[in-house]
């Protein structure tokens, strides 16, 4: 298991720097200041729409397992816990530490891009009021919220692969079968059956993960070059070094509550980071995180009730995001919030921003809201939409060390940490 693990970072690592090493050939090669004639595609973007078949061959594959092991996993987690107190009594703890992450990631952002202040050398003119970004704004109503909350049909949940309305929906589906007692052990024990066969079902998929990596790699870089790597260098070092200091508050965290074993925590979950980064999908990095958790010492009880919960509740690298994204764009435009303003929008994206998993560019979704509020123009989100695919990896792997951080907090908390493989190196 460890060599095959060792094995699978080295090859996402190596599939990362081919990736970049092809897609820069092919860009010096039949990349062209000269536009394509009208209706004809050049060479760097049929080979870049060609090439993220990859990817989205995996992607799709990661999907088609999230539905079926989320609701499995957690449903199962629910009715072990036995009852109605003990799913309270975490998920009251759950929310707690998802709330409190969310709070200091934003801050965080806040806080770093006001000392940093990445947009100010822009110095852009104020757009046309009616430029368009081609991104939807977010429902920023309080019905908007809950309508993508709660689930009109399971379903159709699952169809779209909504990570919360599926959550919402197991846990009325546990704790009926943890209510129902002895006639619900066969369907408990069916759905832990199809919740072990999906896991073996992801070690199959995750066998695909370099190939991913690789596609993605090298179509970004074919078709931008590797001015990608470098355009608005400053605005990604910054919000880059503004990750690692969540990382650190995180792992700081971390070893307050669980003592040394933090660190064999973070190297355990390695692979789910490369994985998450490369691919800049942190779903994709979801079973292969859950399985490392079980590894470390959680409860896989825990395991299946918080982590599913953390993908709808507790996205570090996307809320940090939110805020350094929003004041950059106001920075770039001379706009100045105050600091009234900008706590009033800590705290609006701190609501607005929940429920965002399984939407599509979901932080840059919610910032178009937010920026709309603060009669910030929202056609700056245009200096995002080149290097976001750069900034998403990083904070996809933020989510993913946010996530398995909080799991194992919980565990601790509920005394459900094994001490003997959480001290085990």
């Amino acid at each position: 298991m460890k060599k095959s693990s060792n094995l699978l970072t080295l090859y996402i690592f190596l599939a990362m720097v081919i990736g970049i090493g092809t897609g820069y050939i092919v860009f010096l090669t039949y990349g062209s200041t000269t536009p394509a004639p009208a209706g004809v595609k050049d060479t760097p973007q049929v080979f870049a729409d060609n090439i993220s078949i990859l990817t989205d061959i995996f992607l799709r594959l990661v999907k088609m397992i999230i539905a079926p092991l989320v609701f499995s996993t957690l449903v199962v987690g629910v009715a072990k816990l036995g009852d109605i107190k003990a799913v309270g009594r975490i998920g009251g703890k759950t929310m707690l530490w998802f709330i409190s992450a969310t709070f200091v990631s934003l801050f965080l952002g806040l806080v770093l891009v006001n000392l940093m202040k990445p947009g100010v050398s822009l110095q852009l003119p104020l757009p046309d009021e009616h430029a368009a970004t081609g991104i939807a704004k977010a429902d920023m109503t309080l019905r908007g919220f809950f309508q993508h909350v709660v689930p009109d049909s399971v379903v159709n949940a699952m169809a779209h692969n909504e990570i919360l309305q599926i959550v919402v929906f197991a846990i009325f589906f546990g704790v009926a079968a943890a209510a129902i007692g002895e006639k619900a052990q066969p369907v408990v024990k069916l759905l832990d059956s199809v919740a072990y066969i999906m896991l073996k079902v992801t070690g199959f998929v995750m066998n695909f993960a370099p190939f991913a990596v690789f596609g993605a790699m090298a179509g970004i870089i074919a078709l931008k070059g590797p001015v990608v790597l470098v355009t608005y260098g400053k605005f990604i070092l910054q919000f880059y070094a503004g990750l690692l200091s969540l990382w650190v508050v995180i792992a700081l965290v971390g070893w307050m509550i669980l003592g040394k074993p933090v660190f064999r925590l973070l190297g355990l979950i390695k692979d789910p980071l490369l994985l998450a980064f490369g691919t800049a999908s942190s779903e994709a990095a979801y079973p292969k995180t859950m399985e490392e958790l079980e590894r470390f010492g959680c409860d896989n009880r825990i395991v299946s009730f918080v982590l599913p919960l953390g993908y709808s509740f507790n996205l570090d690298g996307s809320m940090m995001y939110m805020t350094f994204a929003s004041l950059f764009i106001a920075q770039a435009y001379g706009m100045h919030l105050s600091i009234d303003q900008q706590i009033t929008m800590l705290l609006v994206l701190m609501i607005t921003s929940k429920g965002i998993a399984g939407v599509p560019r979901a932080s840059l979704v919610v910032i178009a809201g937010t920026l709309s509020m603060f009669h910030i123009p929202e056609a700056g989100l245009i200096l995002l939409l080149g290097v976001d695919h750069l900034l998403d990896m990083g904070r996809s792997a933020t989510n993913v060390i946010g996530n398995a951080m909080a799991t194992a907090v919980v565990s601790k908390w509920e005394n459900k940490l094994t001490p003997g493989n959480a001290n085990n190196a």
